[in-house]
């Protein structure tokens, strides 16, 4: 099985945004209990990484959140996710851009699904990465790769930055809040991580 990669830009959004959440002293106090490098503090610190390393970093970083914080761990990484969405649309090449703004254009009801494609094509390192579904009118948003659980065991799902980032990432399309359910993780055992997305409320 190859190594997982994972955008070192992305990365260095998702410390800057975990950086503003938690605060410095406490960032550096989580990184001291979990053994991990003090200067992870410092978005700049992965920006030359490469992309296997950044998907281990990603991995060690959310783990170490849900060992300081416990069960508040969901809340803090839910948070994280959904101001990473608007990073990525800033960092967003033209191409990404494009995408975003033709969104913004289509019908309401029709929105739902070329936005989760968006955020497939930001957050997949590989084509295939992540794969959209619908299930009749709900939505199924498959991680193949999710570097978050890679190597992770746990007794419940865990991708919560990724729920973050499909709720915000559906509401910046719709004005609407919709339910999102990570159903199966590779930290459980199972093959991919699977987010089921229903609802719409204004």
């Amino acid at each position: 099985m190859s190594e997982l990669k994972f955008s070192p830009r992305v990365l260095t959004r998702f410390v800057e945004t975990l950086a503003r959440e938690l605060g410095n002293d406490q960032f550096s106090a989580m990184l001291s209990l979990s053994q991990l490098p003090a200067e992870w503090t410092k978005p700049a610190t992965f920006s030359k990484i490469k992309p296997a390393e950044a998907a281990k970093a990603f991995a060690l970083l959310q783990s170490a959140l849900r060992t300081y914080y416990g069960r508040g761990a969901r809340g803090v990484l839910i948070r994280v996710g959904q101001r990473l969405w608007h990073y990525l649309l800033e960092d967003a090449a033209l191409g990404g851009k494009a995408q975003a703004a033709l969104i913004k254009r289509l019908p309401l009801p029709t929105r739902r699904k070329p936005t989760l494609e968006l955020l497939a094509k930001f957050m997949g390192a590989l084509p295939g990465d992540i794969t959209i579904h619908t299930l009749d009118l709900d939505l199924l948003l498959a991680d193949h790769a999710s570097p978050a659980a890679d190597g992770q065991s746990a007794s419940a799902p865990i991708c919560f930055v990724t729920q973050g980032l499909i709720r915000e990432s559906l509401f910046w399309a719709t004005g609407k809040n919709f339910d999102v359910e990570e159903t199966s993780c590779k930290a459980t055992g199972e093959e991919a991580c699977e987010f089921t997305i229903t609802g719409g409320k204004a």
